[in-house]
């Protein structure tokens, strides 16, 4: 009898332990532990066939009786069978392989084999698994890696914005950690107006900057903001000076903690305010960004030159006072979910839409947007950023397929439905297939074994996408 190279240690004495296991008991003790078990002859013909997985019932297996094992499968599974049965003969110890079987659903079904010879007539039995819950496990891993990927890409972006946005800020801002109420970060502008580097601001109590009777005061606001959400700005005066402050509290969380952003406004600063102020609107001035500002009605209050442009317009005044909508998003759907979610979150970040000019012309774009309706102004601010060099759903060639799903959901309202699941099917095949392609090292046979393919079958899915040259590659 062959041993299975990758069975481990066998029975020490299986016929004394055993005892005398006749034929029916070994078939069902192998039918058992097998998705599929073959008896094949010396020729290699499937005399009997079992089936322990209902899911291979239905694809007609049990049809291979009288066939020779090596015609059901896939032409890449030939050599592996008939190495399989070479061993067989040759008394060589045998090893698991993987081959696919076609299916009637059109994909390969993939098989782990292992054989051994059971009689002296050259009898073999072949026992199988089931590979595709391992193939599924591993497109799900897939799948989650990219995600994750996209989503920390998104973060790193983000973060980026924020800091940059912190620090050219006019006005001081500092964050407190809302337990401890100890100073987490401060601006410059905020280091600058409590003469304190920002290295000796971090981890400094917070109420320690202002004079005790403040101090109280500072502390019943940030209680309100945290039981409320809220509070009206109100007046301090910071520890061992005459400087007069007004500070406002907003509260949001981060990494499960919660942290207040605390905004001054110091009299004693006034004189460096303009300077600062005038920097600041001079940067948004020149941001290669469109940046609009509108209350509360969404009714633009001031713009830059970048928005102008976007939206085909002359100047600004042909702006101020008119609606956003007349610009931005597809009417009665995208501006109604951003505000909402502005009003909801206090921010948004990346939301993706378009732009109508003034002339008929439409341009992908993503916005971030946030919204200030404390204080004796309440606005919403929104930075536009073109998004036609990245997202080219309207002037990529007709075989380029979109790169992720974030493309896809801004085609809704563009496209019919049909076309829309049509171009997911495509995304995600070709995603899975470049998947496999970096996980097999560019491998093109373990590529298709991976994704239960003939190897064919993923040269023509290759040629299709226009993911390699495939002719280079033929003999791999």
């Amino acid at each position: 009898m062959v041993r299975i190279r990758e069975a481990g240690n066998v029975f020490r004495a299986p016929k004394r332990t055993l005892g005398d296991l006749d034929a029916t008991s070994a078939a069902e003790l192998i039918a058992t532990a097998a998705d599929i078990a073959l008896i094949i002859d010396a020729k290699g013909v499937i005399r009997d066939v079992s089936l322990g997985d209902e899911d291979l019932q239905n694809e007609g297996f049990e049809s291979w009786l009288g066939t020779r094992w090596v015609d059901t499968v896939t032409v890449e599974s030939r050599p592996k069978v008939e190495e399989l049965l070479q061993d067989i003969k040759d008394n060589v110890p045998t090893r698991w392989r993987q081959v696919n079987h076609p299916s009637k659903n059109g994909s390969d079904i993939p098989m782990r084999y292992a054989a051994l010879r059971v009689s002296d007539s050259g009898r073999i039995i072949a026992v199988g698994r089931d590979l595709r819950p391992m193939a599924a496990l591993q497109q799900r891993l897939v799948d989650a890696q990219q995600s994750m990927e996209r989503e920390y890409a998104r973060l790193r972006h983000a973060e980026t914005r924020y800091r940059l946005l912190f620090q050219i800020a006019a006005q001081p801002v500092v964050i407190v950690d809302a337990n401890s109420l100890k100073i987490v970060e401060a601006n410059p502008a905020a280091s600058e107006l409590l003469e304190k580097s920002i290295k000796r601001l971090t981890g400094r109590s917070f109420l320690d900057l202002f004079e005790p009777q403040s101090s109280k005061a500072v502390q019943a606001h940030l209680t309100k903001v945290r039981t409320t959400g809220r509070a009206e700005e109100i007046a301090a005066k910071l520890q061992n000076t005459d400087v007069e402050t007004t500070i406002g509290a907003s509260m949001f969380r981060q990494d499960a903690a919660a942290h207040f952003l605390i905004r001054f406004s110091a009299a004693g600063a006034d004189a460096a305010t303009p300077k600062a102020g005038n920097k600041l609107l001079s940067v948004v001035e020149n941001l290669p960004d469109g940046f609009v500002v509108t209350d509360p009605n969404r009714n633009i209050v001031t713009t830059n030159p970048a928005f102008l442009d976007l939206a085909e317009l002359t100047s600004e005044e042909q702006a101020i006072g008119e609606s956003l909508d007349r610009w931005i998003g597809r009417p009665g759907v995208d501006l109604d979910t951003l505000i909402a979610n502005i009003r909801e979150h206090g921010s948004v970040r990346n939301f993706g839409t378009i732009i109508r000019g003034e002339y008929g012309a439409e341009e992908e774009i993503e916005i971030s947007a946030v919204s200030v309706l404390t204080g004796e102004y309440p606005c919403y601010a929104f930075t536009i950023r073109s998004s036609g060099s990245r997202a080219t759903a309207t002037a990529r060639p007709a075989r380029e397929l979109p790169h992720s799903v974030e493309q896809l959901t801004q085609l809704v309202g563009r496209v019919t439905l049909k076309e829309l699941v049509r171009e997911t099917t495509d995304v995600i095949e070709r995603l899975c297939i470049e998947a496999a392609l970096e996980l097999t090292g560019d491998n093109r046979a373990s590529a298709a074994e991976m994704l239960g393919l003939s190897r064919q079958s993923l040269y023509s899915k290759l040629r299709r996408f226009g993911i390699t040259d495939i002719e280079s590659d033929q003999d791999r």
